[in-house]
């Protein structure tokens, strides 16, 4: 007899519905997994047999076919073990009276009939959703995650025996099994699980002493979403700012939540006790990190999302930039500039969008004192070597290039504590609405940072003092085109915080300041 039931499979970083088919009929006993499948799928049926045998329910000797469509797609992992032992089941026992057809199935299985969780399930819970799916059955680890879903009825069951009580499909042994739960969980989405009653442990600016400029170029890279990059002694706050960050950009809708949590439900990276991921992150990876771990690379088959989707919605935090592997550094040239990463791995095509804060920093030399010639002794060829660690097309694509002061013991001493966060924040906020409405006809701009050559021309425009100024600067810092329309892009941040509809002078002399740190990285000899 054939039977059918429905499952979801992880593509890239989003999920589509899987048909699982189940066919039993005479012949050697045989079975085959087909569908462009995994070995991890190909095993399913060996834990679904074995789990059988242990609820008195023996595969009896015939050959069964199993098929997940749609077939050109490659499906990988352990979740398809739930829908092939219930199509496996209903094609030799065809007595149940639940709605099955209508439900999802996802999980994992143990030899002893337990379900276990399995990574991706908000994704494709949101995939089956969307196919009309009335349902779906999880891992009791897994409810939390799959209650984010607004209208599929979530079933969370620890053992199979109580998914089968809850068909009603009969089986061979009823004894009682220790350690499992409390039985199976049935609801819809409560938004009152989603992260307890944290409270807040966000990082406040008003604990920043002594670095207004640095606090100034973290609010206007905040308000535009401009790349920024300091450089400044060691222990004058760098670390400190970039970590206060997150904490002054808005707040995520429920939109950006879900987005969030989905690519982290797909890395294995979110804790079973929370749904949702509430707060923006804040992603810091060593230098040693690899071009894969920072784009994303493959693992069995199925793409693991790198830092820069994991920093999706917050801050990715690069210290020590010279430090990081060239062809690390270098691979960020095409997200930086497009907002978006392409991937090929495996005769697969993958591609999602970047939308992360890049913030780095770094010493101006190897011993991190230079110009303090006291405590610095590295050789002119150490720090030019060091300096020239980033490239100029890297150093290029960064919004904000601020050299930091050292703190002085005044600075540290004082009892007046700086702008805290809660201010900074209300102006992102009032400089983001601006935007809003800017570009609310515009399909692929949200922020300033995201402007390309025709929006610059369109939204920058300078009046003739001003374009007489931009002309002056031009020929005098010689100036590529790229770094013309970044400094554009953040004098119209600037004007954006100001609530000034035109860019002005004070704008513009402000923006060019934050473009300083190149000239002084590529013209340095010792």
């Amino acid at each position: 007899m054939l039977s059918k039931v429905y499952s979801a499979a992880i593509h890239g970083l989003n999920a589509y519905v899987v048909s699982v088919q189940v066919d039993e009929s005479n012949g050697l006993p045989h079975s085959m997994t087909l569908g462009n499948v995994s070995a991890s799928v190909k095993e399913s049926i060996e834990r679904v047999s074995i789990a059988l045998k242990n609820l008195g329910l023996e595969l009896p000797p015939k050959k069964i076919t199993i098929n997940l469509q749609p077939a050109d797609l490659r499906k990988n992992g352990s979740s398809f073990d739930l829908p092939i032992f219930m199509g496996t089941l209903l094609a030799l026992y065809p007595s149940c009276d639940f709605p099955y057809e209508n439900y999802g199935f996802l999980g994992e299985l143990g030899l002893d009939g337990e379900i276990r969780p399995v990574a991706g399930v908000l994704p494709m819970v949101l995939a089956l959703e969307e196919a009309g799916m009335e349902g779906v059955f999880v891992s009791k680890d897994n409810e939390q995650e799959a209650r984010n879903s607004e209208r599929l009825k979530v079933i969370s069951c620890s053992h199979i025996t109580e998914l089968l009580d809850i068909c009603k499909i009969p089986y061979g042994k009823k004894e009682k099994r220790k350690n499992i739960g409390a039985g199976p969980s049935v609801g819809r989405n409560d938004e009152s699980y989603a992260n307890g009653n944290e409270e807040d442990q966000n990082l406040d600016f008003q604990d920043v002493l002594g670095q207004s400029y640095g606090v100034r170029a973290a609010l206007i890279a905040a308000a535009g979403h401009h790349a920024l990059l300091f450089s400044g002694p060691a222990g004058t706050g760098k670390t400190m700012i970039a970590k206060r960050i997150p904490g002054i950009l808005p707040k995520m809708s429920k939109q950006e939540k879900l987005e969030l949590t989905k690519i982290y439900s797909i890395a294995s990276c979110l804790p079973s006790e929370k749904g949702l991921i509430e707060k923006r992150p804040f992603r810091a990876p060593h230098s040693a990190v690899s071009q894969n771990t920072l784009l994303g690379g493959m693992s069995s088959g199925r793409l693991i999302p790198g830092e820069l989707a994991l920093a999706g919605k917050g801050v990715l935090f690069l210290d020590e930039l010279p430090l990081f592997k060239k062809e690390s550094i270098e691979a960020l040239r095409g997200p930086m500039e497009e907002k978006r990463v392409t991937l090929h791995r495996l005769q697969q095509f993958f591609s999602y969008p970047v939308d992360c804060l890049f913030v780095a920093a770094m010493n101006p030399c190897p011993c991190g004192y230079f110009p303090d010639r006291n405590r610095c002794h590295c050789t002119p060829g150490q720090i030019r070597a060091y300096q020239r660690g980033i490239s100029k097309p890297i150093l290029e694509r960064m919004d904000l290039c601020v050299s930091l002061p050292s703190i002085t013991l005044q600075d540290a001493l004082t009892k007046e504590k700086g702008i805290s966060s809660a201010i900074l924040r209300k102006q992102v906020e009032k400089a983001r609405k601006m935007q809003e409405r800017r570009f609310f006809q515009e399909e692929k701009i949200r922020w300033n940072g995201d402007m390309n050559v025709t929006a610059v021309n369109k939204y920058c425009e300078l009046g003739k003092e001003e374009a007489e100024y931009m002309e002056n600067i031009f020929k005098l810092k010689n100036l590529s085109m790229r770094t013309y329309h970044k400094i554009l892009k953040l004098a119209r941040t600037i004007a954006d915080l100001e609530e000034e509809e035109k860019i002005n002078m004070n704008h513009l002399a402000e923006a060019v300041s934050y473009r300083g740190l190149e000239e002084v990285l590529f013209s340095f000899e010792g």
